[in-house]
């Protein structure tokens, strides 16, 4: 249905209709107060009613980062858009509106209950990332296929849905198809689904639900799969050996060496480069669970570091309340006695011996976080040369295993160079292979063309391997720099805020006594 309110033009959300929108739903008592206080008004808001404004455009609602709630129905919206940052969205009311396609609502990830009745949409998609989905409203659409309804298994949740008044809602089969293609469902168009009726449409339907079952989990296995595949990557990516479990660093070698291809297609080349693979490999394989090995040991090192840091900031703390708490005691005695005091200067030395030990307690906390600072600083430095250490190891050894790839593709370009240099005598002598491929045959014109063929093919494996080691040793010195930066950032962090909190607590017992000491002095 086409909404048009012809007394108003069509309208885009702005500041100043939200205003009045927060202002009007907002407990009266604040509303006055709360619209004028721009910047803490929206992102406080938790729920937002915009019906009835012939808005045609939805806009300007970014600063909503709490909402709740959002009711945008009887307008004239076209698009379902501007609606990203409303990321904390439970319920989300669009119907009456002019939308054709469901489309805008990808980080809505937290919305359940969505109604988008009375639209123009012809088909059911874009609703992957409702996950909590539990309730939708699609009645009075355009919804024509029934194949369409399948796409609604994958949301677990849901419970509630409504088609009525769509093409779909008119076919004899409509009802005892969803009954058995969305079992989970408990209404449907505004009515209870009956049990009996669930179970006669899943027999009806058994041989198609379990097919499509078959299906499902068949994705559902590759899916499982794929997601441990990229559990696993991001694994050895913090290893920093990635793809070197397998013959991925070989075969980039030659993904983008024509010559080394060419190359293949000579007389005893292809048992050549069979043995080159497999030692290649398994040095790559050396490299990865050496590495796997040293993120190991890394972590633990991390971990224990950690543990010790905590551990040191616990018994410090726990030994400064101890010293608030003993302070304390005596300080609110000593208040309650100057407060019952009535010699002034009985008044005058209490308040000095209070002073006193509020000063006391200073030293006393700046010296333990003195203390702890200097013990964690040893903490720092000692864990900093033992994880470069760790990284200076790793480093040296992997470079150690490349050195090992680079001589196993010398002596391969060695080999491969007699037998292109062969290869050429035997052409010269007209002794060549006619089954060779006619580019390859193109190679043996002179001798400088064969030479700098086996020597292209030889510099872009140098330079894979060269590419590989350079990337591992810049990732790993980056990131042993960045973790312990980040860690004496930590600390320096740390110390300002416990000095903050020293002082702030001082302050406030030296106000406190000097206000008592004020009133003291006017009674």
């Amino acid at each position: 249905m086409n909404r048009m309110y012809d007394s108003m033009e069509p309208r885009v959300i702005d500041d100043d209709m939200l205003k009045v929108a927060v202002g009007e739903q907002g407990p009266q008592e604040e509303a006055g107060q709360l619209a004028k206080q721009e910047g803490i008004l929206f992102k406080d808001v938790m729920s937002l009613q915009l019906d009835f404004q012939n808005i045609l455009r939805i806009d300007n609602l970014w600063q909503f980062e709490n909402l709740r709630k959002l009711q945008l129905d009887n307008n004239i919206i076209e698009r379902i858009e501007g609606l990203e940052n409303l990321v904390h969205l439970v319920w989300l009311d669009l119907s009456f509106n002019n939308i054709e396609a469901i489309e805008g609502l990808d980080t809505l990830v937290n919305l359940e209950d969505l109604s988008l009745f009375n639209n123009r949409i012809s088909k059911i998609d874009s609703l992957d990332a409702l996950v909590k989905l539990q309730v939708l409203s699609l009645g009075n659409n355009q919804i024509g296929n029934m194949m369409n309804l399948i796409y609604l298994r994958k949301f677990k949740c849901l419970r509630t849905l409504n088609l009525s008044g769509n093409p779909i809602a008119e076919a004899e089969d409509y009802k005892m198809f969803i009954y058995a293609y969305l079992p989970d469902l408990v209404y449907l168009d505004f009515r209870r689904i009956d049990d009996h009726a669930k179970k006669m449409a899943e027999m009806k339907h058994q041989y198609s639900i379990d097919e499509m079952k078959h299906r499902e989990n068949q994705m559902q296995i590759k899916q499982e799969e794929e997601q441990a595949r990229r559990m696993k990557l991001e694994e050895h990516k913090m290893a920093f050996i990635e793809h070197l479990d397998d013959s991925y660093l070989f075969d980039s070698m030659y993904a983008e060496d024509v010559e080394g291809n060419k190359l293949s297609y000579l007389p005893g080349v292809g048992d050549l480069l069979a043995t080159f693979k497999d030692k290649f490999v398994i040095i790559c394989v050396n490299i990865f669970e050496y590495g796997l090995k040293q993120q190991e040991k890394r972590k633990i090192e991390l971990d224990t570091f950690n543990e010790c840091i905590q551990e040191a900031i616990q018994e410090n703390q726990e030994e400064g309340r101890l010293k608030i708490a003993k302070f304390e005691e005596k300080h609110f005695t000593n208040l309650n006695s100057i407060r019952e005091e009535s010699d002034l200067l009985n008044i005058e030395k209490k308040i000095m011996e209070c002073s006193e030990d509020i000063t006391e307690l200073f030293n006393v906390l700046m010296t333990l976080e003195m203390q702890l600072a200097e013990q964690l600083e040893e903490t720092i430095n000692m864990f900093e040369r033992n994880i470069i250490d760790l990284v200076g190891l790793f480093i040296e050894n992997v470079q150690g295993f490349m050195a090992q790839c680079r001589d196993l593709e010398n002596h391969h370009h060695e080999k491969l160079l007699e037998i292109a240099i062969n290869t050429l005598e035997k052409t010269a002598k007209g002794e060549i292979d006619n089954d060779l491929p006619e580019d390859v045959r193109a190679l043996f014109i002179d001798k400088d063309t064969v030479v700098n063929a086996v020597g292209a093919s030889h510099d872009i494996h140098l330079l894979k391997i060269d590419n590989r080691e350079d990337e591992l040793v810049t990732r790993v010195n980056s990131w042993c720099t960045h973790l312990v930066d980040k860690i004496h950032k930590d600390e320096i962090m740390r110390n300002r805020r416990r000095v903050k909190e020293i002082n702030q607590y001082i302050d406030h017992m030296q106000n406190e006594l000097d206000n008592l000491e004020c009133v003291d002095i006017v009674d």
